[in-house]
């Protein structure tokens, strides 16, 4: 960067999303087809001729660089396995608020281990877990500063 040139990631990555987004945005036809056919991409006539170009763009893009798969294949490589979840996190899980995993019932106590197992047999029992999430100012959150 000292002498001028790009990162790496801008050279192979920015740069060529920005080339399209910048060809697309000034209707630049030559450009946009040049681009689309070395990417080996069909964009149909609609969206070719829309009025406005965020929706061409978002066809080129959405074939392009599929944002599910993209998703998919960080969570399927990043995200542990569900198999190596220890006895006392699904123990929390199974838990609301302030009860005790004692104090479920025992049928509900029994699925502890089928949890664990994360089993697709016939036979396993099917667990669904739902979970909320609130987005909170971190202003509101408590800061574990002495009074």
């Amino acid at each position: 960067q000292t002498k001028g040139k790009k990162p790496l990631f801008v050279q192979l990555v920015l740069d060529n999303i920005w080339s399209l987004y910048e060809a697309v945005m000034k209707r630049d036809k030559e450009k946009i087809e040049k681009i689309v056919t070395s990417l080996g991409l069909k964009i149909g006539a609609r969206e070719s001729r829309h009025a406005d170009p965020k929706v061409h763009l978002n066809a080129i893009c959405s074939q392009w660089l599929p944002i599910s798969d993209a998703v998919l294949s960080m969570v399927c490589s990043k995200l542990p396995s569900p198999l190596d979840i220890s006895a006392e996190r699904v123990e929390k899980l199974m838990c609301v608020g302030a009860r005790t995993f004692d104090s479920l019932p025992p049928e509900t106590q029994e699925l502890k281990s089928a949890f664990m197992k994360c089993s697709s047999e016939e036979t396993a029992p099917v667990i669904v877990f739902v979970s909320k999430m609130f987005a909170v100012d971190a202003k509101a959150l408590p800061h574990n500063k002495p009074r």
